[in-house]
């Protein structure tokens, strides 16, 4: 059975940080191209960043380039998504999602090509 469970979401204040960690089980954790997407009230589901299987390839939402940071650890089965400088429209439930693929250089950056998905953690970034 394969999970994804997010943590390290909360409340923080605008120009603070926060590290997301998404934990991977029941899955070969380096065969999947990882993502994180977010959502907001009445708002679509978006990609947030993702990273190729061996995080040597990264894609941004230009809306947090330079200010977020995903990173992997295939040892530890888990993803990370390193938030700076926050605003308050970076309010939203986090998600991470995995997709499996059979290329070492790829990203995935829409919902449809996702194959599994946690169940989100809440980021609150106060003005």
């Amino acid at each position: 059975q394969v999970q994804l469970v997010e943590s390290g979401g909360g409340l923080v204040q605008a120009g603070g940080s926060l590290r997301l960690a998404c934990a991977a089980s029941g899955l070969s954790f380096s065969r999947y191209v990882m993502g994180w997407f977010r959502q907001a009230p009445g708002k679509e589901r978006d990609i947030v960043a993702a990273i190729s299987m061996s995080g040597r390839i990264t894609h941004y939402a230009d809306s947090v380039k330079g200010r977020f940071t995903i990173s992997r650890d295939n040892a530890k089965n888990t993803v990370y998504l390193q938030m700076n400088s926050l605003k308050p429209e970076d309010t939203a439930v986090y998600y991470c999602a995995a997709d499996w693929s059979d290329t070492l250089v790829r990203v995935a950056t829409t919902r449809g090509q996702y194959d599994y998905w946690g169940q989100g953690t809440q980021v609150t970034v106060s003005s």
